[in-house]
């Protein structure tokens, strides 16, 4: 669906330029995204930019001059963008979502996770508008996998503690809003350490020191594409059935520890991984991490939503502009 609206455009004639009223398309079905700068919120942009929908993102430090820049915990400026521009949905990416940072800066995080997340619900109902909140795998324990959206979370760090009670700020605040658990990401990254998975690049490119790798923990990592394109479509298939709602789950299907990524990286890219070490022992440093919390997606499977990029393929498009040896990229990709 498109509707009309004017557009003021400057024309360039001869001796001077003028103003123009001109009809320009725009779609009709209109989305907000908060964290539209992330690593995550970027893709969701771009992915219901490209297919049809009216997108507005929001941020905050790194926002202008791309996206609306709104600080989440100042509640006048959230309820005075969803009244101007009336939603149909709101993806909610915006999060604190490094564990190590909510542990050490715990009253920040909650603010964020749990406070905002309240409030963006509540204005959400408000104009009828559909919200999806990311949430995460981590709110399980990860001692009995797979785990189904009716399974009982557990969460062994803060920041998994912050993202269930920011479940629970949203459901409570509106009843016919979704929650998306997703794992690990990866994708097109600005720097490195955006991604938990991305930041391993360095590591297996520099191959004359050894790099200690975790090996102990099982890991689905997720290409943010992939969860874009779920969002989407679980957006368009709510504004078809106004019964989708509640928790669900989305993963990569491809179980690896951080080393088997690294390796996988060095395989796609055919570097070496023999100065790759798998540390198999539970890590002792920082916010505890769960073994194993696979998630299963039958549930949105079923209504047959989903995407999946193979790691390798996801990885070294997501990677190839930060290699080192510029040699190795001209001559594969040219």
């Amino acid at each position: 669906m498109v509707g009309r609206e004017k557009e003021l455009k400057i024309r360039f004639v001869p001796g001077c330029c003028e103003l123009v009223e001109e009809d320009v398309d725009v779609p009709s079905r209109r989305v907000l995204i908060t964290g539209a700068t992330g690593l995550l919120g970027r893709a969701v942009f771009k992915e219901f930019n490209e297919n049809n929908w009216n997108a507005v993102g929001c941020g905050y430090r790194r926002a202008q001059p791309r996206f609306e820049q709104i600080n989440l915990l100042d509640s006048i400026a959230v309820h005075d963008i969803i009244h101007e521009f009336q939603p149909h949905v709101i993806v909610h990416c915006a999060a604190e979502r490094r564990p190590d940072v909510v542990e050490s800066q715990p009253d920040a995080a909650s603010q964020l996770n749990v406070a905002a997340s309240g409030n963006l619900a509540k204005e959400a109902a408000g104009v009828g508008a559909f919200l999806i909140y990311i949430s995460t795998d981590y709110v399980f324990d990860g001692t009995s996998p797979p785990y189904k959206e009716t399974d009982v979370p557990n969460p062994l760090n803060l920041y998994g503690k912050t993202k269930l009670e920011g479940e629970k700020a949203v459901l409570e605040n509106n009843e016919d809003a979704a929650i998306l658990r997703i794992p690990i990401l990866y994708g097109e990254v600005e720097r490195l350490e955006e991604s938990a998975v991305t930041v391993m690049f360095d590591k297996v490119q520099f191959s004359n020191k050894s790099a200690n790798m975790d090996h102990w923990q099982q890991r689905f990592p997720t290409n943010v594409k992939d969860v874009a394109a779920v969002c989407r479509q679980l957006a368009e298939k709510r504004m078809l059935d106004p019964s989708v709602k509640g928790t669900f789950h989305w993963s990569g299907n491809e179980q690896m520890t951080k080393y088997e990524m690294a390796c996988a990286i060095a395989d796609a890219f055919n570097l070496p991984s023999s100065h790759l070490r798998p540390i198999t022992d539970c890590p002792v440093v920082g916010a505890l991490r769960p073994r194993n919390a696979q998630l299963d997606c039958s549930k949105l499977e079923m209504l047959g939503i989903g995407q999946r990029t193979p790691f390798r393929a996801g990885i070294k498009e997501s990677l190839w502009p930060f290699l080192v040896d510029k040699r190795w990229r001209q001559t594969v990709f040219h």
